[in-house]
């Protein structure tokens, strides 16, 4: 046998290799034979794949700055959400040869909000993505270039526009206030937190945020004990001695009051924080401050949503807000009615949408569609405060007949909309 390890090739009988080298050198010495030549059918050309026209159109609002540094909010929340639902989208379309496409349109008034929206039909768009007050919403969805156009309201939570002021061609994709303050009440009962301090600023939204509150206390038969509005200007609050004025003033104010929870309704930032670990006696604060109800929260990590977070976070650098989620969704749902309708056409893509079989995977361990009765995307909501995820409402024992995520807003024999 060869002796590979020492480099030998063992001995062999002088015949056997004289034979050996005489036939090598005749097959070195024979002429090459002519290679046959071959023939390779040219491929014919791809056709490119469909695909899927998506607009996302906003209005650029001014930021309203919090009252502390720590969260300056950031200017492009929104359409950041729309860009990772369309990199969503076309990493699933590869595998099914269908392509996408976000057209961006972010406008500085109203009026060029509607002729970018009158410009986008003619080209052939008819699935919107929207990011807009309610009232321009409504200017839009009224246009009779809209009549065969869908709007997906991505950040509103105006409960009149899944009301009496619904639109058909309108859906809304983040939770309304009426659902998140079922959420928070929920809660509240499983507690046995039964007796409500309401304070209310004086912002319209935050009229609008006590509203929900107050309906769904009596839907759960809490009792609002005190509903006081807040009115105290702290002035230069950053002075030396500003936290002792503001101290002082929660504990007046909340002082001879008994109750269970403080609910705030602050949807500007304005005060609310100030309410927590000052009042006269120790309770929890809740509502749009301390534990808010809430459509995607930072701290939330369950049922895969790490990693959303994580991937928003490698492309903008920030943490995704509910703006930023909301547009997600949107984009995703388009992406998802594609996929599963077959076809990229934008008035295929938004029937589907409509359609019972219609579900969105969004992180919430709970497949979510759109109700047939106002448009709304039914989903779970987050109980969070800044640092932890509390609790995910429809709260255990909570029961419907179809779908517990019906207990959160208004369930189809309460509603207000009878669209037009």
């Amino acid at each position: 046998m060869p002796n590979r390890r020492h480099g030998l090739i063992g001995v062999y009988p002088i015949g056997v290799l004289l034979s050996g080298l005489l036939l090598a050198g005749q097959a070195c010495a024979a002429p090459p034979t002519a290679a046959k030549p071959t023939t390779v059918a040219p491929k014919p050309d791809a056709k490119p794949d469909p695909v899927a026209n998506i607009a996302y159109l906003a209005l650029v609002q001014k930021r309203v700055l919090p009252q502390s540094f720590l969260d300056q909010p950031p200017e492009d929340d929104g359409v950041q959400g729309a860009r990772l639902g369309l990199a969503d989208n076309i990493t699933t379309g590869r595998f099914i040869h269908q392509a996408y496409h976000l057209e961006e349109a972010l406008e500085p008034d109203a009026d060029a909000v509607v002729a970018a929206f009158k410009k986008l039909v003619a080209q052939g768009y008819r699935a919107f993505v929207t990011d807009m007050p309610a009232d321009l919403l409504l200017r839009l969805a009224d246009l009779a270039e809209a009549k065969d156009a869908t709007l997906l309201d991505a950040t509103s939570t105006d409960d009149a526009l899944r009301g009496e002021q619904c639109r058909r061609n309108v859906l809304h994709l983040l939770p309304s206030r009426a659902m998140l303050a079922d959420a928070l009440m929920q809660y509240l009962t499983i507690k046995n937190w039964r007796d409500i301090l309401l304070v209310a600023g004086p912002n319209p939204e935050d009229k609008l945020y006590a509203d929900a509150l107050r309906k769904s206390a009596r839907k759960f038969r809490l009792k609002i004990v005190a509903d006081k509005p807040w009115t105290y200007d702290p002035g230069a609050r950053r002075t030396d001695t500003g936290h002792y004025a503001i101290g002082a003033e929660v504990a007046r104010f909340t002082q001879g009051i008994k109750y269970d929870v403080l609910v705030v309704a602050d949807e500007g930032d304005n005060f609310g924080d100030d309410l927590g670990y000052r009042a006269t006696d120790p309770r929890p604060v809740a509502g749009t401050q301390g534990l808010v109800p809430a459509a995607w929260a930072r701290p939330f990590e369950q049922w895969g949503a790490t990693q959303l977070q994580a991937r928003f976070l490698k492309q903008t650098g920030r943490w995704m807000t509910e703006r930023d989620y909301g547009a997600w969704m949107a984009v995703r749902a388009l992406g998802e009615a594609a996929t599963r309708g077959g076809s990229v056409e934008g008035a295929a893509m938004t029937a589907y949408l409509r359609k019972p079989e219609f579900e969105l995977a969004a992180f919430k361990g709970a497949r979510l569609s759109f109700r047939a009765w106002d448009g709304q995307l039914r989903q779970p909501v987050l109980l969070a405060d800044a640092r932890s995820l509390v609790s995910v409402s429809p709260q255990p024992g909570f029961l419907h007949e179809t779908s517990e995520l019906d207990t959160l807003g208004p369930d189809q024999p309460e509603t207000t909309c009878h669209p037009r």
